[in-house]
């Protein structure tokens, strides 16, 4: 019979067995906590890293992030062993800029509860890498606060909102002549805006940063509008001059294909929703083209009212809504057969149509009469959403259909057009289901282009004869609807020069 204490050796001799062969194991965390580290120079991990089944030995452990110093070291690991490691890496200093419009703003930035300066822009000073809390306060602005990583050399430029607005400004972009449409790409990363005065004829910027990203020539005339599929593979834009319509490679930005209108001055493009199909309205052909984009052949022509300009495609692929500049008309063309119907003649000067499908309701701007159409495309019945500041033209929806964002170019200088009015322009925003005003921003000459961006976070305008983009941030639907009216009531009081 094998006694107890042979059985304890050969259990201790088997326990010591198993430690001395067993993989060791390795846990390795960093702050900050999104640190990059690289273990034994090819395992990488983000803030924490787990490795297993390591042998006896010794290994190499480096971790990295933006704005702190390095660490390297090495590791002796022990067989059948947990190693716990942890490394907090020392922030290096950054030179930080804060320049305010208007100067002579309240400007703090804390960190960890605990204020690293406090002073009145223009601020240039040196604080350690690591997340910040920034406020800007001036008596007649709204305050500021955002959080912010600053881990390199930073230049923080803010143009302070007046108090009361809810809409956000985070820059302007300037522009070359005559900036006339704008479309925000579907990631929001690049704002493509058509220059009238080009070439170029589109230039493209970075909308949060105002950084110049490229542009497209389509011949020595600019453009009107552009647009994109769906996917954002594919833009679309026109050119009065030549009545062509161009198709452009988002991606590389060469033009793919230019397509012969068949008309006059061709204004607005519109995809269907299948995609095969463009429609260009024609200003002074007074006809909407119909191309195909298998082929790339216009397919026919149909006769409209007076300058045409905006469009919308239905959902369904059935029908075009075409609003009439000169003659006020809102007219159906049923796809199929071609045929046209008068909806309504009431309007002034209808310039631009969008549409909430969901509540099959069209919102068109009527430049003349001051205002807002809504039209029950259920019903076909036309009427006076909101009235507006002067020249209302271009138009949009939020993603959500909760809130129809304006701009009104302002009165017209008496003598033409192109030149600056005695009013400023407008941009103003109100609640889709009732008219409700949310809030409104006084803008520059003659405000055309405006886009809010697809997930509903950026607004992007253009002050016409300024030459140049305004972009804001939009907070969501909520904010607006605690704000009261935001500066609706107050803007009044600053649209004459």
């Amino acid at each position: 019979m094998v006694s107890v204490l042979v059985l304890v050796v050969i259990a201790a001799t088997a326990l010591g067995v198993y430690l001395l062969t067993r993989p060791a194991t390795a846990t390795i965390t960093a702050n900050p906590s999104d640190s990059m580290i690289l273990f034994n120079g090819s395992v990488a991990g983000t803030g924490t890293l787990e490795v297993a089944d390591l042998k006896r030995g010794e290994y190499t452990v480096y971790v990295e992030r933006t704005g702190f110093e390095p660490v390297s070291s090495t590791i002796e690991v022990r067989q059948g062993r947990h190693e716990r490691l942890s490394y907090d890496l020392l922030p290096l200093p950054q030179q930080v800029a804060v320049v305010t419009d208007p100067e002579g703003a309240s400007v703090s930035l804390s960190h960890d509860g605990s204020i690293a300066h406090q002073g009145q822009s223009p601020v240039d000073i040196q604080v350690p890498s690591g997340l910040y809390t920034l406020t800007i306060e001036l008596p007649g602005y709204n305050t500021f606060t955002r959080e912010m990583s600053i881990d390199t050399t930073t230049t923080l430029e803010y143009h302070l909102d007046p108090e009361g607005q809810v809409l956000h400004g985070i820059g302007l972009i300037t522009t070359l002549g005559a900036p006339k449409g704008v479309s925000v790409t579907h990631d929001g990363s690049e704002a493509w805006t058509s220059i009238l005065n080009g070439p170029p004829s589109i230039q493209i910027f970075d909308p949060r940063t105002g950084e110049i990203l490229g542009g497209v020539d389509i011949g020595e005339h600019g453009a009107v509008e552009v647009i994109f599929n769906r996917s954002g593979t594919l833009a679309y834009t026109s050119q009065m001059e030549t009545a062509k319509c161009f198709e452009i490679d988002v991606a590389t930005r060469a033009v793919l294909r230019e397509f012969d209108t068949g008309s006059a001055w061709t204004k607005c493009v519109e995809l269907s929703p299948d995609e095969k199909t463009l429609y260009a309205s024609n200003w002074s052909g007074d006809d909407v083209s119909i191309i195909d984009l298998e082929t790339g052949e216009l397919v026919r022509r149909i006769g409209v009212s007076n300058t045409p300009r905006g469009m919308y495609a239905t959902g369904d692929g059935r029908s075009l809504y075409v609003a009439g500049f000169d003659s006020g008309h809102l007219e159906h063309i049923d796809l199929e057969s071609g045929e046209v119907t008068t909806l309504f003649t009431g309007g002034g000067a209808l310039r631009h149509i969008v549409a909430d499908e969901t509540t099959g309701r069209l919102f068109i701007s009527d430049m003349a009469d001051d205002l807002v159409w809504v039209h029950d495309m259920a019903t076909g019945s036309t009427t006076k959403f909101v009235e507006t500041d002067e020249k209302p033209n271009t138009i949009d929806l939020t993603p959500d259909g909760k809130m129809l964002f304006v701009s009104c170019r302002g009165e017209n200088n008496e003598k033409t057009y192109y030149l600056p009015g005695p009013e400023w322009g407008s941009i103003l925003v109100f609640d889709t289901t009732d008219g409700r005003p949310l809030d409104a921003l006084i803008a520059g000459n003659q405000p055309t282009a405006l886009d809010v961006s697809d997930d509903g976070s950026l607004l992007v305008f253009s002050d016409f004869l300024d030459n140049r983009l305004r972009v804001y941030e939009i907070p969501g639907y909520d904010v607006f609807a605690a704000a009261k009216g935001g500066r609706y009531d107050e803007h009044f009081a600053e649209i004459a020069k």
